[in-house]
């Protein structure tokens, strides 16, 4: 039995029985699934400009010159020429594999599981008993 308090002095207006969720032991597991899954879908999708790295004019100098072969780019009179462009590796280059927002950025978790967490059972339970 809970008992159930008045919202205006306090004092206890009536009893109502615990739900059998309470008295079912809790799975870590599922709490920790349910939990993390659900976090989930708080996100917000974002990615990396598909032009990112890649907006300099940038060529190869080919073999013979004793520097490796990735594209470097063109011009004179400024740090940046002859510095190498484009690849992952390279600073100021592109990502390998950048973020894409039409990734899997949200979970379904079944309603069952969802329910069988205790704070979101303890807050369904809670919102019907205060409309009563």
């Amino acid at each position: 039995q809970v008992l159930v308090l008045s919202g205006e002095n306090g004092k206890a207006k009536s009893q109502t029985p615990l739900p059998s969720v309470f008295l079912s032991p809790i799975r870590p597991d599922i709490v920790n699934f349910v939990h993390t899954n659900v976090n989930k879908n708080r996100r917000q999708a974002h990615s990396v400009s598909k032009h990112a790295g890649e907006q300099t004019s940038a060529e190869s100098w080919g073999t013979g010159r004793a520097v490796a072969r990735i594209p470097r780019v063109s011009g004179s009179g400024t740090h940046r020429s002859g510095q190498a462009a484009f690849g992952n590796m390279c600073r100021k280059g592109r990502m390998s594999h950048p973020l894409q927002t039409w990734r899997r950025w949200h979970r379904k978790v079944n309603l069952k599981q969802r329910m069988s967490h205790p704070l979101q059972t303890w807050r369904r339970w809670h919102r019907k008993v205060n409309l009563k």
